[in-house]
């Protein structure tokens, strides 16, 4: 991995691991510690963590990081206290004395047993199915991260789409085909990704 994105995971570890706050790397990135070779640039690093963790993560930030969410395509301060909920699920954290070190963190949606679409809440993965490792790295599963990117693709999701497809397992890729199918027919909107 280049030194960048080391040194985001480094930073991610301090900030959530140090908290036991559970996390994994999310996004393109995830696609490529699942591949186990990196496919393309990206732009940044996007981590997951579970929206029941934000207080930890507010606690786990003073006084060193400064906390803003994404809302309606601008980043805003996160006050102390105010819990998030859907469709809230994008949180930035930022380094006060480091400039040049922040982190993209999403908020994703869990119950006792499963991860839990926030884009369709019947559409479910088994917990132990959904964080995988590599090199003491966890991530998403692609399955998930494929979905996630199955929305409004880009050139770059489609592009993720077409290398990692063929390295899934047929449960793996029959699970997004139902996912994808069911997320459409939920939201009225056709997938690009055909599985």
């Amino acid at each position: 991995m280049p030194l960048r994105v080391e040194e985001e995971l480094t930073a991610a570890r301090e900030l959530l691991t140090a908290h036991d706050i559970p996390w994994a790397v999310a996004g393109g990135w995830a696609l490529d510690l699942f591949l186990g070779r990196e496919t393309r640039e990206h732009a940044d690093v996007d981590l997951a963590i579970w929206r029941v963790d934000q207080r930890k993560l507010q606690e786990a930030a003073k006084p060193d990081w400064e906390l803003q969410i994404a809302a309606d395509g601008e980043l805003r301060p996160w006050r102390a206290g105010d819990w998030l909920s859907l469709p809230t699920h994008e949180v930035h954290a930022h380094r006060v004395r480091h400039t040049g070190t922040s982190l993209e963190l999403l908020l994703n949606e869990r119950d006792e047993t499963a991860w839990i679409y926030r884009r369709d809440p019947d559409v479910r993965r088994e917990l132990n199915r959904v964080i995988l490792v590599r090199d003491a790295t966890s991530f998403l599963a692609p399955e998930i991260v494929l979905l996630y990117k199955s929305k409004a693709p880009r050139l770059t999701d489609e592009a993720d789409f077409r290398v990692t497809l063929p390295a899934l397992t047929a449960e793996q890729r029959e699970w997004l085909r139902l996912a994808i199918s069911r997320s459409d027919a939920e939201l009225g909107s056709e997938s690009n990704f055909i599985i």
